[in-house]
């Protein structure tokens, strides 16, 4: 009961703190849309799509797993102004539930993601796309957890190296190959076989399978259950662990 009260107070406190700067949301959104309304057209003819709705239930599923991937993973920064701040250092006098205080700033960051993924949800439909509501909740769903996952390693990371200077390189350094090995842009059925052979070993490439099936309204689909089960254990292990880093860091 205390870890929920606790988790509520800093959650309030921080998407307080969104919501007077809200221009962020939108910054964050822009390079989506800007695929979305200057790349997407392009797939219909290079994805062989009978239709361009078709081609958008391909494109915008994987253009959402980006954004989740991206958005976490450079939370870091923001904690860091905080420790420069003494704002973490302060909590060493709080009863304040150290796992708390990485619920709290995790979840407004899924909160923020999941408002950018309706807005390029909705400005999709203009263009075509269509999906069950059930199926597009259950790839919200799996979108939280991809956010949730990776905003607490960002945490993690940042409490661990506190400095900016190192955390750019190193959260681009597990962007990249995590971008270009989960099929996001295009569907990794057109790359050759030993790629797909590696992609397999990339979590982030079966919650991107699993999402493109909720959105053709394949909700049988073993991706869909496979890739949330897979998200949810590494979620876990994610939280944990950076539960630790708030931990050590606030004693």
């Amino acid at each position: 009961m205390k870890l929920a009260r606790d988790t509520w107070l800093i959650f309030q406190r921080q998407l307080q703190l969104l919501l007077r700067n809200p221009v962020w949301v939108f910054v964050g959104v822009f390079q989506p849309v800007m695929y979305l309304l200057l790349f997407a057209p392009l797939l219909k003819p290079a994805l062989n799509a009978p239709t361009q709705a078709d081609a958008y239930k391909i494109f915008v599923p994987g253009l959402l797993v980006l954004l989740a991937i991206f958005g976490g993973l450079f939370q870091g920064f923001g904690l860091l102004a905080e420790l420069r701040a003494g704002l973490i250092e302060r909590s060493r006098v709080t009863p304040v539930s150290r796992l708390a205080l990485l619920l709290g700033r995790s979840l407004r960051d899924v909160v923020s993601l999941l408002v950018q993924a309706v807005i390029i949800t909705l400005l999709a439909l203009f263009f075509g796309l269509s999906v069950i509501l059930g199926d597009l909740l259950l790839a919200y769903l799996m979108l939280a957890l991809i956010a949730l996952m990776t905003s607490a390693v960002s945490y993690g990371v940042a409490l661990k190296v506190r400095s900016e200077e190192a955390l750019a390189p190193l959260m681009n350094t597990v962007a990249q190959p995590v971008l270009l090995l989960s099929g996001i842009l295009l569907p990794l059925t057109f790359a050759p076989g030993w790629l797909q052979g590696i992609a397999k070993w990339n979590p982030f490439s079966w919650a991107v399978e699993g999402t493109r099936a909720l959105f053709a309204g394949d909700l049988g689909n073993d991706r869909v259950w496979q890739g949330l089960g897979i998200i949810t254990v590494l979620t876990l292990l994610a939280v944990t662990w950076a539960a630790r880093a708030f931990a050590r860091s606030v004693r």
